[in-house]
């Protein structure tokens, strides 16, 4: 069993097929009218950018939708300008008609908007990988190509009913993006704690949840827990986005289409008091126009840290004033108390009949060397 590794700034999970190349449709195809909505700005004529904006575009549906009627709606709201578009789970349906390979007609259509709209687009799909049927999340990047597959690690009872049934998902997937680190979850996912986990382990500083319904506060405890920000997208139709402090940020809900624009900023930091504090306290000093505490906790004794003007990270310049991060302050505290103690807390939970000298032995094997 490979040890877990808690002291990770950001890793980067296995990218699926990197650099795929998918066909394209002209912009005549796509966008007949070629008409534009001025309501959200384009990267092009943005602003100087305070921190690290990402732009989320969340757009859910009751049940399915034909792909021609999706690829309207993408490229309207595409044309708004994004960084990321995000379709809810199983995009065409589930059914005994809906499989098909990564480069079906759904991954190429939207490749090609993707490409257009100078976007990444996460696209659900019922997928055939040669024996297998997978409940998959393609992640398409700005130029169209698959960078990253998420095979959904927790399946629906109804799922194992279809036929053929739905495979479970070895592995928890992370990419990173030139927006920062995404992590992807699905629907069932969201009632196992494993999932979340593996998604912080990992580096993820935003996870996207394609579902079938909303989930509410499971989605929030993981918030809480882990501390990225969270962004859904379902069939109820609505979209929640929770920050990183688990408080809700945004809430939609639509009776046939919800389309939610939601704008995050990935700079942001959010810390513990522990060891902290006069280093905080000289950083704010020092760098007055630059960062601002922006939220104190008092209950939990965390604090949350942004930029103030553009060019500035505060993640940056807290970290070379040596701040720690809340995730890495847990994580650390794990690992060193763990040392302690001999062997892994965790080990225990997940197998409760072990003996003691099972699990320094586990200890031993997982240490360097």
């Amino acid at each position: 069993m490979k040890r877990r590794t808690f002291l990770k700034d950001a890793a980067i999970g296995v990218t699926a097929l990197a650099g795929a190349s998918l066909a394209s449709l002209s912009a005549e195809e796509l966008n007949p009218s070629g008409a534009t909505n001025p309501k959200l700005p384009s990267a092009e004529n943005a602003g100087p950018n305070i921190g690290r904006p990402v732009r989320i575009i969340s757009i859910g549906y009751k049940d399915s939708m034909p792909l021609a009627d999706l690829v309207e709606h993408v490229d309207e709201e595409g044309s708004r300008g994004s960084d990321l578009i995000v379709l809810p789970e199983s995009s065409q349906g589930l059914d005994q008609a809906s499989e098909e390979p990564l480069q079906g007609p759904t991954v190429t259509a939207m490749a090609a908007l993707a490409k257009k709209h100078n976007t990444y687009i996460a696209v659900p799909i019922d997928r055939r990988d040669h024996d297998r049927r997978l409940n998959s999340v393609v992640l398409l990047n700005r130029s169209g190509q698959v960078v990253c597959v998420y095979d959904k690690v927790f399946p629906y009872w109804a799922e194992f009913d279809v036929h053929p049934v739905v495979n479970p998902g070895q592995s928890v997937e992370v990419h990173q993006a030139d927006f920062g680190c995404v992590g992807i979850a699905t629907c069932f996912d969201v009632n196992f704690p494993e999932v979340w986990r593996s998604l912080a382990d990992k580096g993820a500083e935003l996870v996207i949840w394609p579902s079938a319904y909303s989930a509410g506060r499971s989605l929030q405890a993981h918030s809480i827990n882990h501390h990225y920000y969270i962004v859904t997208s379902t069939h109820t139709p609505d979209c929640i986005a929770y920050d990183i402090t688990g408080e809700q940020l945004h809430y939609d809900w639509a009776k046939d289409v919800n389309i939610s624009r939601v704008t995050l900023d990935l700079d942001r930091g959010i810390y513990h008091e522990n060891f902290n504090l006069e280093k905080r306290d000289k950083l704010l000093s020092e760098h007055s126009h630059d960062v601002e505490q922006e939220k104190w906790m008092k209950l939990e004794q965390w604090f949350v840290l942004k930029a103030k003007r553009p060019g500035v990270s505060a993640r940056n310049l807290a970290r070379q004033y040596g701040l720690e991060e809340l995730r890495h302050y847990i994580d650390r505290s794990r690992l060193s108390i763990d040392k302690r103690r001999g062997w892994e807390f965790a080990e225990k939970v997940v197998f409760p009949n072990k003996r003691i000298s099972e699990l320094k032995a586990l200890a031993l094997e997982s240490e360097p060397g």
